[in-house]
């Protein structure tokens, strides 16, 4: 295999080093001279270049992806197609694939998993909407950005849906692992084939576990078209119920019963973030088809072949053997049945059965007044909120499980969704330093749901707040909890605790210890360069600090190195000659205010950090929206693009684009002078 390290391709492109290598080509990193940035260049290798089938593929690949244009899709800068040498120059994107996070996880969580997966799925639609079948979705040919940021790469099987697409019978196409039964069968597969291989996809994230695994690939290939995988519930008891539904719907064997477009599985998917504790009304691999033998699986080159003897002879077995069962299970039933009765009636045994407690119903009771700290033998999760104006804030709306169901107290979880109101109030100030009974008379007033924290401290009267979070100036939603700290009345006893140290444990587990012992926890997340991801790494109160019970503590957790990377903006500056205020943005965050800046319609420059490909750098002059770029921090060097100046008479409306360089003075002003930095 040729290496074209060193070497400069058409003149354009050096190439650097060899960053993968796959059935069919070499992907290397290279710079771009003439655009001056950093790309993928993707090889054929050269065995190939006689091959008309590989030079099929490798220039159907181009083709699928020049005709797509999204976020979550690799983009492609170029393409060659010499008789000694083809390419395709894509985005270069740098990170780690899916399935290498999927192994360092084991487990991904669900709220992450689902926004990977619905980040795919609009890849997809797109894809399927330009008329373009992927064929091959694996975590192997998905791209994760440090920022979470998906994308969708390697088409080299890609069909048109317009086009005949029936799946090769060579063993090299798709990943058995992954693929539908219709394309391990050798049928025309569409937009669906794709939806299944998400599937898959979402369970191995949710279970750490592929759902056939077998010791040939053929075999796998035999399962994919004949086993229904195991119920991901049953690996990960976690996994709520309407997830297990919108994956096992995509892994419907039957094409008709799978999710027919992408669009429709980012429906369900939204309906299950809104609420979590959703059953759709669809069951689990209804099979409306016959049987059918197997002849062959076409992802071998050697057919496998499945006697219809074999199958007669089981058939008879099992229909022997069926009446057999259903006796035994029927004394089975009737034996444990009389046993738990004569249990109970003598006393020999508390059988969970008939120790389990109703669910109350909690719909339209206050969370807060009715049953925070009063259901105390009932495992209650922090509950959900929802804007609600209808409703009194705290109001109960829903409830999992429902009233009536016979549960397990200890063990089983009550999740709660309580209302709140959408209106914005502003908390007031002077709460601290006034009496307790008047801070909370004044913050239920409008509407907020108000939490004491008692301390003990010398020299201040009883009763005297000393402290409100959020704190007064801060704008919150009526109903939120506003949390009043204040003196402890005479005769009334505070109860202390000693903090204990959590840092190095994972944050769930920190936050259990430290709940245990009556404390509030708040996390807060800090790039750390040498604690893993999820680890505590500090603690605002220190071990053994002995604190009133209710005491806020912050615990400081790791999210991985700092992936931000630096990036000088410039722009000019107006020519009015006169001192004003300049605030800069990034993402909506203040980061740099000067208070006297002389506009003198000179260049300015501002250093910034970020991650993302399309973080948006605003600049204020005395509050009034002036200047505006987007940053696109994944590239190498980072760049900005969609440059706008603002008229300060009318700030919806940009004057100018600057696409000249802003520090020098601009050709048509002559009265600016460029006096430097």
């Amino acid at each position: 295999m040729e290496s074209y390290v060193g070497k400069r391709l058409d003149g354009r492109y050096e190439i650097r080093e060899i960053i993968g290598v796959g059935g069919m080509a070499v992907v290397y990193k290279a710079y771009d001279i003439i655009d001056d940035r950093i790309v993928a260049v993707k090889v054929l290798k050269e065995e190939y270049l006689a091959n008309e089938e590989f030079r099929r593929r490798f220039k159907n690949e181009s083709k699928a992806i020049a005709v797509l244009s999204h976020p979550n899709i690799v983009r492609v800068f170029d393409v060659s197609y010499g008789d000694k040498l083809q390419y395709i120059v894509m985005e270069y994107v740098e990170g780690i694939t899916l399935k290498e996070y999927i192994e360092q996880q084991e487990v991904i969580n669900q709220k992450e998993a689902v926004y990977f997966v619905m980040q795919i799925l609009r890849a997809l639609q797109h894809a399927h909407d330009k008329g373009v079948v992927h064929r091959d979705i694996k975590p192997q040919n998905i791209m994760l950005l440090e920022n979470g940021t998906i994308r969708v790469t390697d088409f080299g099987i890609a069909r048109f849906s317009r086009s005949e697409t029936r799946t090769l019978s060579d063993s090299t196409i798709g990943s058995v692992h992954y693929i539908s039964p219709e394309q391990a069968r050798g049928d025309v597969t569409d937009d669906r084939a794709d939806l299944y291989s998400v599937g898959v996809m979402f369970y191995e994230m949710l279970t750490g576990k592929l759902p056939f695994v077998a010791d040939s690939s053929v075999s796998v290939a035999i399962m994919q078209l004949q086993n229904d995988p195991e119920l991901p519930t049953k690996i990960n008891p976690d996994i709520p119920v309407g997830l297990e539904q919108i994956i096992m719907r995509a892994m419907k064997k039957n094409v008709n019963e799978r999710y027919q477009s992408a669009a429709e599985m980012i429906l369900d998917l939204e309906e299950f973030k809104r609420n979590p504790s959703i059953r759709f009304n669809y069951s689990f691999f209804v099979d409306t088809e016959p049987t059918k033998s197997i002849k062959k699986a076409p992802v071998s080159k050697a057919p496998v072949k499945i006697e219809d003897e074999e199958d007669e002879e089981e058939e008879v077995v099992k229909n022997r053997t069926i009446p057999v069962l259903v006796g035994i299970i029927a004394a089975l039933i009737v034996g444990i049945a009389a046993l738990s009765v004569a249990a109970v009636h003598f006393g020999w045994v508390d059988i969970g059965l008939f120790s389990k407690t109703e669910v109350p119903e909690f719909i339209g009771m206050n969370y807060y007044d009715e049953i925070e700290g009063v259901y105390e033998d009932f495992n209650f999760a922090e509950p959900l909120v929802t804007n609600d104006d209808s409703q009194a804030p705290g109001t109960v709306i829903d409830q999992t499980p429902e009233a009536g169901t016979k549960i397990d107290a200890d063990k089983t979880v009550i999740q709660l969704t309580i209302a709140v109101s959408s209106e914005q109030v502003t908390i007031p100030d002077n709460l601290v330093g006034n009496d307790y009974a008047y801070v909370v008379s004044q913050l239920e007033g409008l509407g907020f749901t108000v939490k004491p924290r008692k301390v003990e401290l010398a020299g201040i009267d009883p009763g005297t707040v000393v402290k409100v979070s959020p704190s007064s100036g801060t704008m919150a939603t009526a109903g939120d909890v506003v949390t009043v700290e204040y003196n402890a009345y005479e005769g009334e006893e505070v109860e202390y605790v000693r903090v204990k140290d959590v840092t190095g444990l994972k944050t769930a587990d920190a936050k259990t210890l430290l709940n245990s012992l009556n404390l509030d926890v708040k996390v807060e997340e800090i790039f750390d360069d040498n604690i893993a991801v999820g680890i505590v790494v500090s603690q605002s109160i220190s071990d053994g600090d002995k604190v009133p019970e209710g005491t806020e503590v912050i615990i400081y957790v790791s999210k991985g190195p700092d992936p931000s990377v630096e990036h000088t903006v410039k722009f000019r500056l107006p020519g009015t000659w006169d001192l004003r205020k300049l605030e800069i943005k990034l993402n909506g965050e203040t980061i740099k205010t000067e208070e006297n800046v002389l506009m003198s319609g000179t260049g300015y420059s501002v250093e910034v950090k970020g991650y993302g490909a399309s973080d948006k750098l605003e600049a204020y002059i005395d509050g009034q929206l002036y200047y505006s770029c987007l940053i696109n921090f994944t590239s190498d060097p980072p760049n900005t693009y969609n440059d706008q100046i603002f008229s300060l008479v009318d700030p919806t409306e940009p004057v100018t684009d600057p696409v000249e360089d802003p520090t020098e003075p601009s050709s048509s002003d002559p009265t600016s002078v460029y006096i430097g930095e």
